[in-house]
């Protein structure tokens, strides 16, 4: 697959991915390289990867605790503790090998860490393929409220290696599949619509529709690279989505939600406000509930989660000047942004969410 080139850096893809990395390894003088991973990734991707890089340099793994709850400043500490024992420098490379937890956190680490020094990200899960990894947004949760500390800074090169899928289990491609599903709705009508007889995610096509997602989110992100205007767009979703997620993260009689299965409700529940702002049909409310809701298991809303999900909004970093900010849909394919919204409608949305 041909490379994409993003704000500063490409994201290459599968075989050609390692020859740009080590070509890169070759012409650059790192003085050590550190790679960061979960203990998920330590297991199941590292015994893939390392035999594929071609480097005299030293090579020292540091590994985390798998899990959002683990995206914190606290984990950093420790990180960045490990760096200065074992004598990493400015000319230190980092490169980050995991899920949206480890490019996140690995980013923001490497970003800050000597006043920053160069890194890599080698996403392992369909999420941080199409979304966590490209973009340049690195940071940690701060408590439950997600992704409150951070930077934006980019990586030297993305590469993405669809053979890593082989060890996600089918939640967590559900999970990825979310953000996939939302770049079709706010972008391109025809990527939504091949979704929409979708039985499982184990398809042939699955590297060409990664491509074309890290492609829609690489062409918005290359209009606004700080969130400024259109980049927006991305968020939808995401505004009643990560409010229900820190939600259930911090309550313990919730399950604890993955990232897709709380964007996957919160696209439904922001379709709606979308529908009764008259900017979308009916019938394309409509096919969006009923896709969603055959891909995602229901979400059980009890009516005393809605008042702390509601001011969880509060602290969403998209809000300016204290009102909450909403990028809602305008037909299948299209984006309004800074839309406010009357919590009447948002209680609305978690009504019409249960029938």
């Amino acid at each position: 697959m041909q490379s994409i080139q993003a704000n500063n850096y490409p994201v290459h893809f599968n075989e050609i991915g390692y020859e740009k990395l080590n070509q890169h390894l070759k012409e650059n003088k790192y003085s050590n390289l550190f790679i960061i991973a979960d203990t998920n990734t330590n297991e199941y991707c590292l015994s893939k990867f390392l035999p594929l890089l071609e480097t005299d340099l030293t090579i020292e793994i540091i590994e985390f605790e798998a899990g959002e709850i683990n995206k914190n400043i606290e984990t950093c500490i420790e990180i960045w503790n490990v760096l200065t024992e074992l004598g990493a420098d400015r000319k230190t490379l980092i490169i980050n090998i995991g899920g949206g937890v480890v490019t996140d956190l690995g980013g923001f680490v490497a970003s800050t860490f000597k006043r920053g020094v160069d890194f890599i990200h080698i996403p392992t899960t369909l999420l941080s393929m199409v979304d966590a990894s490209v973009g340049g947004k690195n940071g940690v949760d701060l408590g439950n409220l997600k992704n409150q500390i951070g930077v934006i800074n980019t990586p030297k090169m993305v590469l993405i290696d669809t053979r890593y899928l082989e060890t996600v289990p089918q939640n967590e491609m559900r999970s990825g599949l979310a953000e996939m599903l939302k770049h079709g709705l706010i972008f391109d009508k025809d990527y939504w619509e091949f979704f929409l007889d979708l039985k499982a995610i184990d398809f042939d096509h699955l590297d060409a529709l990664i491509h074309r997602s890290v492609e829609i989110k690489n062409i918005i992100v290359m209009q606004d690279p700080t969130e400024q205007n259109i980049r927006k767009s991305l968020n939808f979703g995401h505004t009643l989505g990560h409010a229900i997620e820190s939600y259930f993260l911090e309550n313990k009689n919730k399950t604890t939600l993955l990232h897709g299965e709380a964007i996957a409700v919160g696209m439904i529940l922001e379709s709606y406000i979308s529908l009764h702002k008259k900017l979308i049909t009916r019938e394309e409310y409509n096919e969006i509930k009923t896709t969603l809701k055959s891909i995602y298991d229901d979400i059980v809303f009890e009516e005393n989660d809605i008042d702390p999900i509601l001011e969880l909004l509060i602290h969403d970093k998209k809000n300016e000047y204290g009102m909450i900010q909403f990028a809602l849909i305008e037909g299948i394919g299209k984006i309004k942004i800074n839309q406010s919204v009357e919590n009447e409608l948002i209680r609305n949305a978690f009504q019409d969410y249960k029938s």
